[in-house]
């Protein structure tokens, strides 16, 4: 499991473009998630072979100084509590204020590495300027100009070093043989109520075990020959002390939980539908390439005809196109409508993720369709895939061996994806498909 890695400060000093640049490394998509305050981008990096989770707390800009201290005091408390690191960025050009010593104030008492780095340095007189930062507190800084990346290599060099390594008990986790579910969603959408329905009043429990994820709890659960780790990350509270943005909470316990699992069960609610929250966190589990199975609970509380799943249905996976190859749910966790096949599902769908297929029945199925359907040619050349074989991931991944792997687009590589999942059923599974040069 990655860790965590946060970016606190006001707006306006680059967090933003400082964060486009680390995830653009691997070439993610930038998710927008719409929060309580403003959005809130989430996404994936590595540096020197070491992955992390990136987050970027973004600036609140709205009404008085005063509301946005508030709200700044918020993000960057929790911020400290979740994230195993933390980046402070100031902005040379501004000097110290009073919003980035209040910042600095918070981050004085905190046991976890903080890095400060001040933006926007990109000649020797603003060197010279960055010198003021010493005032903050917080010891020695790093110099980066965001724009252009100078200087974000010592920077990282410096974070990956600092982030905690795998402790026993997450590495023993890593090599349980047994699924792991996790049950994400926003606040109040029931996914207390379905773990409680599930190893509820009867208690199926072998055992419980301290999560590697702080404050998570690993239930190992036995039913109906099912038996897998379903790690319940609903019900959590920070003391009372902390001023919760829950949406930002729940989110920062989503990355966790959707990093360390194969299936995600994610629960919405069925008055406030799919909504941008709910989707952020979808998009979370698809680019971890994790199984996923959407339960729509609270069914018993909508009006119906005899069209309203079907629409339902068919808004979601509008919603989640082009990745529509996903089983939706339609439970009630109160009248324990439909759980047990919830959990039928996300077996399957886990089935699903691990399962391998041979090279010969590879090759025997796919090749003559692709002989039908043969790439479209581009510049007057002609592509030619001579071998396809899945590799050796936790999640399907293949790749497909031709004479010019860069002239063959998105589009066609989405009919590959889609025979492969007509032809094997990969039903709940993000499929990736390589070309390499044969």
């Amino acid at each position: 499991m990655s860790n965590i890695v946060a970016i606190v400060g006001r707006p306006n000093v680059g967090k933003s473009t400082f964060f486009n640049r680390l995830i653009q490394r691997r070439e993610a998509i930038v998710d927008a998630v719409s929060g309580v305050t403003r959005d809130r981008h989430y996404g994936k990096s590595d540096w020197n072979g070491k992955e992390f989770s990136l987050i970027d707390t973004g600036g609140y800009v709205k009404g008085s100084d005063d509301i946005f201290e508030a709200e700044i005091d918020k993000q960057v408390e929790l911020a400290i509590d979740e994230a195993d690191a933390i980046i402070f960025m100031v902005d040379v050009e501004s000097g110290v204020t009073g919003m980035d010593e209040d910042v600095a104030k918070l981050l004085r008492k905190v046991d976890k590495p903080v890095f400060l780095v001040v933006n926007k340095v990109d000649n020797g007189k603003r060197a010279e300027d960055a010198v003021e930062f010493y005032s903050l507190g917080l010891g020695e800084y790093f110099t980066i100009a965001s724009i252009n990346g100078s200087g974000t290599g010592d920077l990282l060099d410096a974070l990956v070093e600092a982030l905690p390594e795998k402790t026993e008990e997450e590495a023993a986790a890593e090599k349980d043989e047994l699924p792991r579910f996790a049950v994400v969603g926003r606040p109040n959408a029931g996914k207390s109520s379905f773990i409680n329905a599930l190893i509820g009043e009867d208690r199926y429990i072998v055992t419980d075990i301290a999560g590697t994820t702080r404050d998570s709890i690993d239930t190992k659960y036995n039913r109906f020959g099912f038996e897998f780790n379903l790690v319940d990350t609903a019900g959590i509270r920070k003391k009372s002390k902390v001023k919760e943005d829950l949406e930002f909470y729940s989110v920062m316990r989503s990355v966790r939980a959707i990093e360390h699992c194969d299936v995600c069960l994610l629960v919405l609610d069925a008055t406030r539908g799919f909504d941008g929250q709910v989707q952020n966190i979808f998009w979370l589990a698809e680019r971890n390439r994790k199984g996923i199975v959407i339960l729509v609970n609270k069914w018993d509380l909508i009006e119906k005809d005899t069209k309203t799943t079907k629409q339902f249905e068919a808004y979601i996976r509008e919603q989640i196109s082009p990745f529509t190859d996903v089983p939706i749910v339609f439970i009630s966790v109160l009248n324990k409508q439909r759980i047990y096949k919830a959990i039928e599902t996300a077996v399957e769908v886990y089935q699903n993720r691990t399962k391998r297929i041979k090279t010969s029945e590879l090759n025997d199925v796919m090749l003559p369709i692709i002989e039908n359907y043969p790439p479209p040619a581009y510049k007057a050349k002609y592509v030619k895939i001579k071998y396809i074989m899945q590799l050796p991931t936790p999640q399907p991944q293949f790749a497909f061996f031709c004479n010019l792997p860069q002239y063959i687009k998105e589009p066609y590589k989405r009919f590959l994806e889609n025979k492969l999942r007509e032809k094997f059923n990969f039903h709940g599974v993000p499929v990736s498909v390589y070309m390499r040069k044969k």
